[in-house]
């Protein structure tokens, strides 16, 4: 643990993403008991998107005043956890780039981002936490999704830490690191395009024979979840927060609620 050889406590800042707070609030919570089982304190402040909607369309003038914004409020904090992998690389990774021709704010922004942590990298790179008295019986897939793998190298944190838990399989699916086909706006531009790669993905998730889906970015949950819906598949889709939490009995699976 970072801090055991400290009395200081450990303030972690929660970014919870515009996703989790306005479709699925379970993440939230799941996230936020996960980082104090580490003995951190949590704190979730008033916060808005990351940006990253404008980012992608090329929009850096309103961008950077997001940017500025999420800066001011997790500066003070000893880390920043988010529970995706995309919303942590565009602070990680692209806040950066954004204020390069800016000293000042290029350093605040290297400063945030080298305190950014996606939720499953903390919980097993630097908190080491082990699971505890967490069961769940069933067969499980994973995706990894683009952001977090091709950004952030999140592969094996998200697997050593459900290997802690208790009766749940994990089955491994073909093509796992392949794209889901949400993409953020990608998914509403070239919506068919979209269907056939998020189709291949539904695929691949059937023929495991698991029950469970699960990811760390709530957009290629959702997006699969609709999918696996609408093509009347029984496995469930949730964020592996909740099932690392054992909190798989606050909310219905993902998917359930109109989400997707």
């Amino acid at each position: 643990m970072a801090n055991e050889n400290s009395t200081a406590p450990v303030n972690v800042g929660l970014f919870a993403t515009c996703l989790v707070d306005l479709f699925r609030p379970a993440v939230g919570f799941a996230a936020a008991q996960l980082i104090a089982a580490t003995g951190c304190t949590v704190h979730v402040p008033e916060q808005t998107c990351c940006g990253q909607p404008a980012y992608n369309s090329g929009d850096r003038r309103h961008s950077r005043q997001i940017a500025r914004q999420v800066i001011e409020t997790f500066a003070a904090y000893d880390y920043v956890v988010v529970p995706s992998g995309s919303c942590g690389g565009m602070i990680a990774v692209h806040y950066p780039d954004l204020f390069a021709d800016d000293p000042e704010w290029s350093r605040r922004a290297r400063a945030l981002a080298a305190k950014t942590f996606e939720l499953t990298v903390f919980l097993a790179d630097v908190m080491k936490f082990d699971p505890v008295a967490v069961q769940y019986d069933g067969t499980a897939t994973y995706h990894d999704a683009c952001a977090g793998l091709r950004e952030l190298g999140i592969r094996e944190q998200p697997r050593e830490l459900l290997a802690g838990v208790d009766g749940l399989n994990l089955e491994e699916m073909a093509e796992t690191e392949a794209c889901c086909g949400f993409g953020g706006t990608f998914c509403v531009k070239y919506g068919e395009i979209s269907t056939d790669i998020v189709s291949r993905k539904t695929a691949n998730v059937a023929k495991t024979g698991a029950d469970l889906l699960l990811a760390g970015d709530l957009g290629c949950l959702l997006n699969i979840a609709g999918r696996l819906k609408r093509e009347g598949s029984s496995v469930q889709v949730r964020h592996v927060a909740e099932v690392l939490a054992g909190m798989t009995d606050q909310a219905p699976p993902i998917g359930e609620n109109g989400e997707g």
